[in-house]
């Protein structure tokens, strides 16, 4: 049985020490023989550093570590060429003087290995030497490989001034390899993120990006049905541990809990660190969510509360899902290139398609809510845990009553200067604690007449809901309370009523209850249910 490569990121020392490795080589074939320039996006903690650095081991012609790959007997040269590899992850980025002068220690490190005598104060200009001088000595042209290129962006994405003071930096000096083309074999650069062209690659307008592709939507993980190939004896291992123990459908939970990345909506891929750390640690947990929380986006999140709310079956164009414009930051698209959002099915319009996303899996449903929850209510992730087995034990009991208090408690732990009065935050926190409890909930269900603010069904249940905001002065009386959400359920009652919002499950044997929610302020919460 192979060893886990659990945060090996070295191609020689997988291969040489006996690792795990899921053969991408015919990818790279394709690659090195169909153009020059590449960029790919994929999420962190996706394979991206491993794909590059079994590129560079290709282009210096270590042909014997490809021995049981598939290149191997492509028919490829394996011709040595110069290697440049830059890891912009390790390049300090506080400001963009620091971001200038890491470069130039990271590229100074290169030019002493080499001998050279190069001096420019400009990151750029000294890329452009080192290039030319790599191509001089070694009668070859050069690979340039560079990874995470958009680190020193997203770093700084809750600061506007400073994203946009390192993007000057990078944008001129990724844009130095388009005047060095006669130098150059091959270019590939990747990140997380897809910055637009005119925001960080105006200069360097010769890139192919494979992101969306569907010939590379595999490039990167663990093809569902590559499973058993890699990781069956493993498998096997599991199932002697007493808490695996006559699992046969092993397979299918790794799935749940791992599996639903496409970039073409019909191959899918695993979560490989999620996978790796699963296997060994023996256990399911959220591994990748855990190695790196997304503050930025959820900020985003609880500056517009309804933005999540759409997340479920969202359709959204190509247009949009491709890029990111650093000035004018949308959440739906950094979702979707950080991975927490992936391409459900690809929808052809005649023109450029569109995209239906959706949340891949257990493990970024539960933990991203959980996430959101905390954010939105500011009541720690301990307490919004400890909601979510009291949700779950009041709805397994029927006692609706009991999950209203619940969420009173979790409301009350909204902060005064974090509450926004709006229906959509209540909305999204209700949500997010369903989500969170695995229920399968649609919101925003458009119907003939309008749309459900959210449908649970439950067993041989169908809660049909309707949440309303009322703005309530501060000094109000109980009374005036009374009669502001009187005024709300029967308001919304009346909406589901009118509007047909329970039509499409009649006939289908399930018990239907109208529930309305009315907010008047943090932990004022009432509800009322009618069965129809």
């Amino acid at each position: 049985m192979k060893k886990l490569p659990i945060g090996i990121q070295s191609f020689n020392e997988i291969i040489t020490g006996g690792y795990v490795y899921a053969d991408k080589t015919q990818y790279i074939y394709e690659l090195i023989e169909g153009a020059k320039y590449y960029f790919l996006s994929r999420p962190r903690r996706f394979g991206k550093s491993l794909l590059l650095d079994t590129i560079s081991e290709v282009f210096k012609g270590n042909r014997e570590l490809f021995k049981e790959l598939w290149i191997y007997d492509s028919g490829y040269g394996f011709e040595e060429h110069p290697v440049i590899r830059m890891d912009m992850s390790n390049i300090a980025n506080e400001t963009s003087e620091i971001l200038k002068n890491s470069l130039l220690e990271e590229l100074y490190v290169r030019i002493k290995k080499e001998g050279f005598s190069i001096s420019d104060s400009e990151p750029g200009g000294v890329f452009k030497r080192l290039i030319e001088n790599l191509y001089e000595k070694y009668d070859r042209r050069v690979v340039v490989l560079i990874d995470e290129y958009d680190k020193p962006i997203l770093d700084h994405l809750h600061n506007a001034e400073m994203a946009e003071s390192n993007r000057q930096v990078i944008k001129s000096f990724y844009g130095v390899l388009k005047s060095m083309d006669p130098h150059l074999r091959f270019t590939f650069l990747t990140g997380v993120s897809k910055f637009t062209k005119t925001s960080v690659f105006s200069e360097l307008n010769n890139l192919k990006d494979i992101t969306m592709t569907e010939k590379y939507a595999g490039i990167c993980g663990i093809a569902v049905e590559d499973l058993e190939l890699y990781f069956g004896d493993h498998m096997e291992s599991l199932k002697e541990l007493k808490r695996f123990r006559g699992c046969e459908n092993l397979s299918e939970m790794i799935l749940n809990w791992y599996d639903g990345y496409s970039w073409d909506g019909v191959s899918r891929v695993i979560n490989p660190f999620s996978l790796l750390s699963f296997f060994g640690q023996e256990r399911f947990g959220s591994f990748w969510y855990a190695s790196g929380s997304p503050k930025s986006l959820v900020d985003m999140i609880k500056q517009k509360p309804e933005s999540y709310l759409a997340l479920k079956n969202l359709k959204i164009n190509e247009m949009i899902l491709d890029s990111v414009d650093i000035n004018k930051l949308s959440v739906e698209p950094l979702l979707f290139q950080t991975g927490y959002l992936t391409v459900k099915e690809m929808i052809e319009t005649g023109g450029a398609p569109a995209y239906l996303l959706e949340l891949p899996n257990r493990e970024v449903r539960e933990a991203f809510s959980l996430q959101v929850l905390s954010a939105l209510t500011d009541s720690g992730d301990a307490m919004a845990g400890r909601v979510q087995f009291e949700i779950t034990d009041a709805l397994e009991a029927g006692d609706l009553q009991r999950m209203l208090d619940m969420l009173r408690g979790l409301f009350a732990s909204i902060p005064y200067e974090l509450h926004v009065p709006l229906e959509a935050y209540y909305h999204s926190i209700f949500y997010a604690a369903m989500t969170l409890l695995g229920f399968d909930m649609d919101v925003e269900v458009s119907v003939s007449r309008g749309r459900v603010d959210a449908v649970l069904e439950l067993g041989d249940k169908v809660y049909v809901m309707e949440f309303k905001y009322e703005k309530c002065p501060p000094d109000a009386s109980m009374e005036e309370k009374k009669v502001l959400f009187n005024a709300s359920l029967e308001s919304a009652m009346k909406q589901i009523n009118e509007r047909g919002y329970s039509d499409r499950f009649q006939g289908n044997g399930k018990a239907i209850y109208h529930v309305a929610f009315a907010f008047l302020g943090r932990d004022e919460i009432e509800m009322e249910v009618r069965k129809s």
